[in-house]
This record gives structure tokens, sequence and C-alpha cells, in this order.
């Protein structure tokens, strides 16, 4: 396979074949965000793209799901987007689900009629970076976009019918706007219904402006105590119909895994305990990205 940079994938796919059709990140603009500092964005070229496809069809035979990387594969043009996704399919039928990352500029530019036409080839889930449900923090970030079209664009892709993964960090917006924030994340997530959220909590990354900040004292990340209650406040203000709520990644301090609404009223209890001190939380050393 042609690998260029550093490959990125979210943690749900970690035993897919990763495809490589772009690289870097077509944003790359995120205050708190070193993945793909070093990457300029490109697309790759379809001679390159169908021969890693057809070693993939060599050598993949046992992986039933396929990631498209890097940053941002759905801001190809429909038409070579297409191309690629029949090829997986004619190559590598045994593949039951194709997932990519996908921003809010990306969304905007296809259609409705498009995406629906890119999971009928095969995309079935996106995984969308929210961060913060909050405007000013959404500003401070970078992140180019607002809440609304946050939710205009999260709904458009589930309307479509692609499966919706959306990511938000727990004190992204620093000490000061830490309960706003979390209260309103739970509230823009709550309006999209995506089938599945994942909590992270931040950890500044050394080279990006965010860490720069909180080296001059400019940004205060908040205390474990106050990211645990960022996620009671985020947690409390989100209703989902029928969808999963995790903050298991390696750099929360406190691991959970909820569907809601069945498991609400328990993982709520679950974090007031900890808040109490009553559950032990992640030592430090072994938090992660």
């Amino acid at each position: 396979m042609d690998y260029q940079g550093n490959i990125f994938r979210p943690p749900s796919e970690a035993y897919s074949i990763l495809l490589q059709i772009t690289t870097g990140c077509s944003h790359n603009k995120c205050t708190f965000c070193g993945m793909y500092k070093g990457s300029r964005f490109s697309i790759k070229d379809d001679r390159t793209i169908m021969a890693d496809i057809d070693f993939a069809a060599a050598h993949c035979k046992h992986q039933e799901r396929l990631f498209l990387c890097d940053g941002d594969a759905l801001i190809i043009s429909q038409e070579r987007l297409l191309t690629i996704l029949r090829a997986i399919r004619k190559k590598l039928p045994w593949v039951t689900r194709i997932g990519t990352y996908a921003n809010s500029k990306s969304i905007k530019r296809k259609s409705p009629e498009q995406l629906q036409e890119l999971r009928e080839n095969g995309l079935q889930i996106a995984y969308m970076g929210l961060e913060s449900g909050d405007d000013v923090t959404l500003q401070n970030i970078n992140k180019g976009a607002d809440a609304e079209r946050m939710i205009e664009m999260g709904k458009k892709l589930r309307a479509a019918g692609i499966k919706l993964s959306i990511t938000v960090l727990l004190g992204i917006g620093g000490k000061e706007r830490s309960h706003i924030h979390a209260r309103e994340t739970g509230r823009v997530l709550s309006a999209i219904d995506p089938e599945y959220v994942g909590a992270l909590s931040l950890m500044l990354t050394p080279g990006t402006p965010l860490f720069d900040a909180a080296d001059k004292g400019e940004f205060i990340l908040p205390s474990p105590t106050g990211m645990l209650e960022e996620l009671a406040i985020m947690f409390s203000n989100t209703e989902l119909s029928n969808g999963y709520f995790h903050a298991n990644h390696a750099s929360n301090y406190l691991p959970i895994k909820a569907k809601l609404p069945k498991d609400k009223a328990a993982t709520l209890k679950l974090i007031e305990k900890a808040l109490k001190g009553k559950v032990r939380l992640k030592p430090e050393h072994l938090r992660g990205l």
C-alpha cells in the first residue's frame, strides 16, 4: 500500500483496511490539532489508488471494513469518489462497511442526492469532528463553522442514510467557558441526533497554536475534576433517540459507554460518584492520544 506521511483513523477503524486516497486535511487550521501540520493536502492519482485496491484485494481478505484516509476524503469530486467506491465493491466484495472523515465544508459541497448516491455505493459511516457546540469556542479554535452549520451538515448526512459518528472534546473551551461549552455541545448533539458520540479529553499537543496559548497563560485547561464536571453537564444535556455516547478513549479520566436513552440515569450516577471521589480516575501517566 502507498502510505504517505502519518496515517490517522478513528479508534473504531482499528482493524479496517486503510486506503489512503488523500493526504493531509483540506481545512488543517484547527488550533488544537497537530495531526496534519506537516502534511500538504492533496488528492492521490487514480493509478495509485487503484493499485492499492488491487493490493487489498490480494492481501486483505479477512478485513470486512475499509476506511478512506486521510483527513477528509469526502472532499473529492463526486465522479472520482464514485469510481473509487465502485472499484472497492467490485474487487473487495467482502467489505461490508466503508467509512471516512467528513467536515462541514466537504459535506456542504455534496448535494443530498450525491450523498445518497455515495451511501448506495458503500459509504456507510462518516466521522465528523464537532469539538464544541459553543460558537465562541468554535471561533477560538478556528473550526471554520458555527454550531448551526454543524447541525445542518450533520442532519444532511443522516438524512442521506449515512451513519454519523461525532467527536467532541472535553476541555476545548478552556476553564473560562467550560460549562457553557459542555451545555451547548449537549444541545447541538441532541439536535443532530447521531448514531455515535465519542467524547475525548483535550491533551495539548506541542507545536499547535493552542499549546502555545496555554504556555503563555492565555488558555487554561480545566483540571481533571473540571473535565468530569464538563462530562456531567454535556451528558445530561444530550438526548439521543437511539445512539451511543462513549467516553472510553485513552485520553479520558473516566471511561464510560452508554446507550441512550436507556443508560442515561445510571451513567450520570457513575459520573456523580467519580466527582465525589468514590470512583478511581485513570492516572495521568496512563492517558494518551
